[in-house]
């Protein structure tokens, strides 16, 4: 008898390729970075057009910095980070970093940046309580993908934050999926092979914050993240390293 331990794990699908504007949003500047900058490079090579929007500006991500002065230098870390991989438009909605709380607020805030974006694929972070069961996810992680998922509804509802279209944001009904990166859940993947070498760069661009994280190389330590993070993957998606999503369809 085989336990549920040893089946073996559904091959993951090629992500939708039918459509045209992508909105992600997560909390912190470097998110996309560890979590999909790969298949990103990917979409805007392809003629796509991928715009980011950012809860915070992550001015409490680095202790030896005051808040101050770390959100402006991660902001302009994000926006060169993002021109890596063809992303021209990063918007910041300035909630504090660390204590984002899930809610209208955040709701209505994600939900004008879909109903001025106008994407049919929503991206986001996995908003589960740990990182596949080993490490303990963050709180803004957390309310940050919830409320990603909730706001692709109320973007399409005129009755939810009427407010909204008073100020010309017309209601946006048109997401057709919402891509989570980093889930420990994962139905769908990208080749990360054309993109693996600019999302290494992108995520180098955060050379303040990953000087402040570890001691190793900052170059040697994207590439072993980002290589062994794709490479993990490879088995379900017929040998080829590739960034993961799970994906619901809306």
């Amino acid at each position: 008898m085989i336990t549920p331990e040893e089946e073996p794990l559904a091959q993951l699908k090629p992500m939708p390729e039918d459509w045209q504007r992508a909105l992600a949003v997560v909390a912190h500047p470097d998110d996309l970075e560890y979590g999909c900058a790969a298949a990103i490079a990917n979409w805007t090579d392809a003629g796509r057009e991928v715009a980011y929007a950012l809860v915070t500006r992550g001015e409490a991500g680095i202790d030896t910095l005051a808040p101050e002065e770390c959100g402006p230098l991660r902001e302009r870390e994000q926006r060169t980070g993002a021109a890596v991989v063809g992303v021209e438009t990063v918007e910041f909605m300035d909630h504090r970093d660390g204590v984002i709380e899930y809610g209208p607020a955040l709701r209505r805030d994600i939900a004008a940046a879909i109903r001025r974006h106008r994407p049919e694929l929503l991206i986001t972070l996995n908003y589960q309580d740990t990182w596949g069961g080993l490490y303990w996810n963050t709180p803004d992680h957390v309310a940050v993908g919830r409320a990603t998922l909730d706001a692709a509804a109320d973007a399409g509802n005129r009755w939810i934050f009427p407010e909204l279209a008073e100020q010309g944001l017309e209601p946006w009904g048109g997401v057709r999926w919402v891509a989570v990166a980093g889930s420990a859940r994962p139905t769908h993947a990208v080749d990360a092979r054309p993109g693996i070498d600019r999302a290494v760069r992108s995520l180098l661009e955060h050379r303040t914050y990953i000087e402040a994280l570890t001691d190793e190389d900052p170059e040697t330590y994207c590439r072993s993240f980002l290589t062994r993070n794709i490479e993990a993957s490879a088995d379900r998606f017929g040998k080829v390293p590739a960034v993961p999503f799970e994906v619901f369809s809306r």
